[in-house]
């Protein structure tokens, strides 16, 4: 067998534990707080994280559509009232 295809899955593996430790270590760490009160608080920091990453990005692309087509919408009103206050055939 070929040494350099031994020594690539190994740095590989070590680096794929290394980058889902402190997820695993994020979740179980509560747990192992012996106060009640401390650890209970942990655990509402941990919920109030989780909801803050599964909330919904804002959809800016629509919000921001909206919000011109008012601008575009009260700038036609404004040149529609200025239009009106022409004297035509005067």
């Amino acid at each position: 067998m070929d040494s350099t295809l031994m020594k690539f899955p190994l740095p590989a593996l070590i680096a794929l534990l290394i980058s889902a430790a402190p997820a695993a270590a994020l979740e179980q760490n509560c747990r192992f707080i012996q106060a009640k009160p401390d650890r209970e608080a942990c655990y509402k920091r941990q919920e109030e994280e989780l909801a803050e990453r599964r909330k919904p990005a804002a959809p800016t692309g629509e919000s921001k559509t909206l919000e011109t087509l008012r601008q575009m919408r009260q700038d036609d009103d404004a040149v529609y009232r200025s239009i009106n206050n022409i004297c035509r055939g005067c």
